[in-house]
């Protein structure tokens, strides 16, 4: 496990989780108490302050990343060079360039390489895909994928030059992510408009940023972030179709509700901003944020020879997104997202689909009127005029 803070207790959190039989055998942490302190909390045999003799101890069958942004890219490359697969958290990279540059080490050396994007996960984002690709909500047109909260836990997240962006990079990963699973990760994203700024911290990096991803099929993918939002964190999504709607909330509305006078004295949920008042309590906080399914597909996927759901590859691709969303913001205007190495489909963008009401008009809405009478609004086919009729 390299790295000792939050997303490193997470992942751990969820390996240990349950009496599992996969167990954290070596910790790095760049400062030696915190890789002692965490090494005796979580019973871990070995810990160390030297990221290559964690790489390459015996013991390390697999390495996890849990590192600051501008360490992932040496950090795959020192694990390629000690033969030994990798798991990386999100973003996989700063940029492109760099995330293209562990995806080649990885695939050159064939070696396993799984993009730890955890709210892809979720259990309800699970489920809602499967609605998705069963056909529930038809051709999905957009989604809108929201994550905001007070700011990030450590000082390295609000320097750019470590991190390589701010509220964009941190979080809009994840947005990004959500809309391309439910849009289709087969389907190539075109071009981003991106508006961002510094609307509250005192930092170089934008706190707050809303985009548009739109993609050859003609569906646009919204992401909005920040981290001057007040109240806890906010992650929700929604998927709208030509024949449904989804809409998830994941965090600040968790099914448990409590008002506390005094406070429970104790940590809550992640990013609560008070232990005061009307409190969100999570029941099972690594199993809601999608950490212990993601690892449980990681892990059976790297002993059962397969791809898991998130791949490096992956990663790459949201890099090169959010790439374009940094472009828009500067030249405030859409934005090509530039891809090396696109894999999936090559299919021009879809015409509007037309659904024949009869031989002279086709369909655009019905709908029943309050004295239960239904009215059909149609457009003729050969002069392309929208008329009514009422049934």
């Amino acid at each position: 496990m390299l790295g000792s803070g939050l997303i490193g207790l997470f992942y751990t959190m969820a390996l240990h989780d349950a009496r599992s039989r996969d167990r954290v055998q070596v910790v790095y942490s760049r400062t030696p108490e915190r890789a002692r302190d965490f090494a005796a909390k979580h019973g871990i045999p070995v810990w160390t302050a030297d990221l290559e003799e964690a790489v390459r101890h015996p013991d390390t069958d697999l390495v996890i990343i849990g590192l600051p942004n501008d360490q992932h890219l040496q950090a795959t490359l020192l694990a390629v060079d000690a033969g030994k697969p990798v798991l990386c958290t999100k973003p996989l990279a700063r940029t492109g360039e760099e995330a293209k540059s562990m995806l080649r080490a990885i695939e050159k050396a064939g070696l396993f390489g799984g993009y730890l994007e955890d709210l892809v996960y979720t259990p309800k984002t699970l489920k809602a895909v499967q609605s998705v690709k069963s056909g529930a909500i038809g051709r999905v047109l957009w989604t809108r994928s929201r994550e905001t909260h007070p700011g990030p836990h450590s000082d390295w997240f609000w320097n750019p030059e470590v991190s390589g962006g701010g509220a964009i990079i941190d979080m809009g990963c994840h947005c990004i992510e959500i809309g391309r699973t439910f849009i289709g990760k087969d389907v190539r994203p075109l071009e981003v408009v991106c508006w961002a700024d510094t609307q509250v911290h005192p930092i170089r990096a934008e706190d707050s940023a809303v985009g548009l991803v739109r993609y050859a099929n003609g569906a646009v993918g919204q992401f909005e972030v920040s981290w001057a939002f007040r109240g806890g964190m906010d992650l929700r999504d929604e998927v709208s179709g030509t024949e449904g709607t989804i809409w998830l909330n994941h965090w600040l509305r968790t099914g448990i509700e409590m008002f506390s006078a005094t406070g429970p004295q104790g940590y809550v949920a992640e990013k609560l901003e008070g232990e005061r008042g009307w409190l969100f309590p999570v029941g099972d906080e690594v199993g809601a944020l999608g950490y212990r399914d993601m690892l449980t597909d990681m892990l059976n996927a790297l002993d059962g020879g397969r791809s898991p759901l998130e791949t490096f590859y992956d990663g790459y691709i949201v890099n090169c997104i959010m790439d374009a969303a940094y472009r828009s913001v500067k030249s405030k205007k859409w934005e090509p997202v530039e891809i090396e190495d696109w894999r999936g489909l090559q299919h021009e963008e879809t015409a509007t689909e037309s659904r024949e009401y009869d031989e002279l008009h086709d369909l655009i809405k019905s709908e029943r009127l309050p004295d239960g009478r239904e009215k059909l609004i149609l457009r003729q086919k050969t002069s392309g005029r929208i008329v009514e009729k009422v049934l």
